[in-house]
């Protein structure tokens, strides 16, 4: 049996994805949690061969929880199921150690055929993601101006983006107040912003937010 971690903060979403998993005879979900600071417990609590994981959570969010949870338990497999399938969510998903990514438009087939394939050692990119990244390259597309942006500053730019202020994003990154205005300093210099309005105009236009 294939055992499975549901981490998202949406109930009703985690009850779906368990009626879904729960359907196919080798797999066996073995617990849920609604944040990543509760996923990393729940990991060492439940030994979850593969995670299936939100990326856009509040407090550390999803990129982070799966950066921390791999340097803890490298041998877990954590997919992304996420609504962010624009640049560069995807890449900067399987560079920092993920194992798949899934959108939420995904079918229950493909849910399914993910887990199995990631928790035999294979990676899966659904095929909207995967044709999304192929036209890229094809293409030869510079892609987004996020792309620019390393993993932590791509997640203070989400919260920005999400009217969070910089003390809520300290404490929900556990950094100082100082350290994450220095990379929203760095963020409006790449972006070439100057505001937050800008910012978040900027994000809506790349479907980061």
């Amino acid at each position: 049996m294939i055992r499975v971690l549901l981490v998202d903060d949406h109930h009703l979403v985690r009850t779906g994805m368990r009626r879904i998993l729960e359907d196919a005879k080798d797999i066996d979900v073995v617990g849920e949690a609604q944040s990543g600071e509760e996923a990393i417990i729940k990991a060492g609590e439940l030994s979850p061969q593969v995670i299936l994981m939100d990326i856009n959570m509040p407090g550390q969010g999803g990129m982070e929880t799966t950066t921390r949870l791999l340097s803890k338990y490298p041998e877990i497999k954590i997919i992304a199921l996420t609504q962010h399938v624009e640049a560069p969510f995807p890449r900067q998903f399987l560079n920092s150690g993920g194992h798949g990514f899934l959108t939420k438009a995904s079918s229950m087939d493909e849910m399914v055929a993910a887990v199995r394939q990631v928790a035999a050692g294979e990676r899966f990119v659904s095929n909207d993601v995967a044709r999304k990244l192929a036209l890229e390259r094809v293409d030869g597309n510079e892609g987004s101006p996020f792309e620019r942006l390393s993993r932590r500053e791509l997640q203070v730019v989400v919260m920005l983006a999400q009217g969070k202020s910089v003390k809520d994003i300290s404490d929900g990154l556990k950094l100082s107040p100082k350290t994450v205005s220095t990379y929203r300093a760095r963020v409006f210099d790449k972006l070439e912003v100057t505001s937050d309005v800008e910012l978040m105009r900027v994000a809506m236009r790349y479907g980061v937010v």
